[in-house]
């Protein structure tokens, strides 16, 4: 584990983004939660009325399997205490963002920020040319971020084509060059 030195400027106490492991049970609280949120906002996937291929598809597609990990962050105060959470994944060679979750009590704080900027400069590292990331139609609150931070529409690109076709796709180049446009291969 390594600790960045990134600092939130106008929010005591300070944060600081801090590299973790996938399974560190912060993470994992994190991501509980986001679970719970996503299923206020889309609805419980046991409640929906579709054929269970469906359901098992779109699972998949969002399913994160720990050794195709780049790396995951969370954002965090002098006391450990985890306030976000996001993880660079590889989606067949793309560097993709996934599982960004703030804690609801501290947004509007820069966590998000916080916790893209340190996914990219991971990413650029690692030599990536580009982020990628699927959001959702209902979290106006993360496309406002994204869109705030330099990021570009693009088509949805698979599996969420076949699974969740009404998913926001968006890229970021991060090596100075210009946005493709183009899809996930």
């Amino acid at each position: 584990m390594t600790t960045t030195s990134t600092t939130a400027s106008s929010a005591p106490p300070a944060l600081h983004v801090e590299r973790i492991d996938y399974d560190d049970p912060r993470a994992v609280a994190l991501r509980d939660a986001m679970g719970v949120e996503m299923n206020e906002r889309y609805g419980d996937p046991l409640e929906r009325q579709e054929p269970v291929e469906i359901t098992r598809a779109r699972e998949a597609a969002l399913a994160i399997d720990p050794a195709h990990v780049h790396a995951s962050v969370l954002v965090v105060d002098d006391a450990g205490q985890a306030f976000g959470h996001a993880v660079l994944h590889d989606r067949r060679g793309e560097w993709e963002v996934k599982r960004v979750i703030v804690d609801g009590s501290q947004r509007g704080r820069g966590v998000g920020r916080l916790l893209m900027e340190a996914l990219e400069d991971i990413a650029r590292e690692g030599g990536a040319h580009r982020l990628v990331l699927q959001t959702g139609d209902r979290q106006p609150d993360a496309v406002a971020l994204y869109e705030k931070i330099g990021y570009t529409r693009i088509p949805v690109y698979e599996p969420y084509v076949t699974t969740i076709p009404q998913s926001l796709c968006y890229e970021k180049p991060i090596d100075g060059s210009a946005a493709t446009g183009l899809t996930v291969a």
